[in-house]
C-alpha cells in the first residue's frame, strides 16, 4: 500500500508541474512577457515545483530534515546525475551567459546557503531573505530580457514553451491548467511525504537520508524529463539552463517558502551540517570550471558526474545502515577519488587559460 501511495504520489507531482508549466508558459505570453523569461524563470522554476510543495509541506507538519533534505538531495541530484546522464547521451553545449551569471549565481547562492546554515538552522529571517533574492533575481531577469534579440526569443518560444497556437491557447484552459496543477502538486506531495515517512520507518533509516535520496530523486523527475528530452532533440544549453534555473530556484523558492511557513526554524542534523550540505556547495562550484573548458560538458565529464552520485548514494546507505566498510570507503574517497579530481579539474582549467591566452 505504501508503495502504491508513494507511486501515485510520484505521478500526481510530475503531472502537476507539466499543467503548472504549460499553464502558466502559456499565460506569461498571453500577458506579453517574453518567452526568454518564460523559459528561464516560469519553466526552471515550474519543473522544481514538486520541490517546493514537498518541502513546504514537510515544514509545515515539522518534518524539517525532510523539508531541507529535500532540496540538498535535489540540487546534487540535478547536477550529478541528470547532467551527468544527459551528458553521456551527448556532450553538452554551455551558453556563455550561463558561464558569466547564471552558474556563478547559483554557486553564490549555495555557498550563502552554507553561511546561513552554521548557527545550525534555516530562520524565518533567512527564509524572508531568500525569498526577497528570488523576486530580485526574477525582476532582473524580466529586465536583461529586453534587451535580447528577437531571434532569441522565437528560440524559446519553439523550443522551451512550444507553439503559441493550440488548444491551450485560451485564457479559460491557461488558468484551469493552473489550478488542477497546483491542486495536484498539492495531492502529490502529501502522499509522497507520508509514504516517504513510512518508508524511513519501516528501512530504520532516518527521515533525513529518504529525503536525500529517494525523495529528492522523485521530486526531480520533472528536471530529468526536461533535460534529458532537450538534450535528445539538440537542445543541449536548455538542457543544462534547466538544470542551473532548477537548483536555484530550490534554495531560493523551496527553501525560503518552507522557512517562512514553517511553525519554528528549520534546524539540520549534524551530518547534514557536515557532509552533504558542503557536498551541495562542492558541486555547484564544480560547474564553472567544467563548463567553461570549450562551453561544453564532454561525455567523460558527465560520467564522472554519475560516477560521484553513484558513489555519495553509496556513502549516505552505508552510513545510514553503519556498515563496517564505511570508513574504508570514505578514506578512499577522501585520499584518493576527491583529490584525483579536484587535480584533474585545475589541470583542465589552467590548460584552458592558456590555450585563450595563445589564441588572443
Amino acid at each position: 500500500m505504501t508503495f502504491l501511495l508513494f507511486g501515485l504520489g510520484l505521478v500526481a507531482l510530475i503531472a502537476g508541474a507539466e499543467l503548472l508549466v504549460r499553464g502558466a508558459s502559456k499565460l506569461a505570453l498571453s500577458f506579453g512577457i517574453s518567452p526568454l523569461v518564460v523559459g528561464l524563470t516560469i519553466v526552471a522554476f515550474g519543473t522544481s515545483s514538486p520541490e517546493l510543495a514537498v518541502s513546504v509541506q514537510s515544514a509545515w507538519n515539522g518534518k524539517t530534515d525532510m523539508a531541507v533534505a529535500n532540496v540538498v538531495g535535489s540540487n546534487i541530484f540535478n547536477v550529478l546525475f541528470i547532467l551527468g546522464l544527459s551528458a553521456m547521451i551527448t556532450p553538452l553545449l554551455v551558453d556563455k551567459q550561463l558561464i558569466r551569471q547564471e552558474v556563478p549565481i547559483m554557486v553564490g547562492i549555495s555557498l550563502l546557503f552554507v553561511a546561513l546554515t552554521l548557527d545550525g538552522s534555516v530562520s524565518f529571517g533567512d527564509g524572508a531573505l531568500f525569498v526577497g533574492l528570488m523576486i530580485a533575481y526574477t525582476t532582473f531577469l524580466i529586465v536583461q530580457s529586453r534587451r535580447q534579440t528577437k531571434a532569441l526569443n522565437d528560440e524559446y518560444a519553439e523550443s522551451v514553451v512550444g507553439p503559441g497556437a493550440g488548444w491551450d491557447s485560451t485564457l479559460p484552459v491557461q488558468i484551469a491548467l493552473i489550478v488542477v496543477g497546483l491542486g495536484l502538486l498539492v495531492l502529490g506531495s502529501n502522499l509522497l511525504v507520508e509514504a516517504a515517512i513510512v518508508f524511513a520507518r519501516y528501512l530504520g533509516l532516518s527521515e533525513a537520508v529518504i529525503g536525500l535520496t529517494i525523495v529528492a530523486a522523485g521530486t526531480s523527475l520533472p528536471e530529468v524529463a526536461a533535460s534529458v528530452t532537450a538534450a535528445l532533440r539538440g537542445q543541449r544549453d536548455i538542457a543544462v539552463g534547466n538544470v542551473v534555473g532548477s537548483n536555484t530556484f530550490n534554495i531560493l523558492g523551496a527553501l525560503g517558502v518552507s522557512a517562512m511557513v514553517a511553525p519554528s526554524a528549520l534546524s539540520l542534523p549534524p551530518s547534514m551540517l557536515a557532509f552533504d550540505i558542503p557536498v551541495m556547495a562542492a558541486v555547484a562550484i564544480a560547474c564553472l570550471p567544467i563548463f567553461m573548458t570549450g562551453n561544453l560538458i564532454a561525455r567523460w565529464e558527465g560520467a564522472l558526474f554519475f560516477a560521484y552520485y553513484v558513489a555519495y548514494t553509496l556513502y549516505l546507505i552505508m552510513a545510514a545502515k553503519e556498515h563496517d566498510g564505511l570508513g574504508d570507503y570514505a578514506f578512499v574517497m577522501q585520499t584518493i577519488a576527491l583529490p584525483l579530481t579536484a587535480i584533474t579539474l585545475v589541470i583542465i582549467v589552467v590548460r584552458h587559460l592558456r590555450q585563450g591566452r595563445t589564441s588572443a
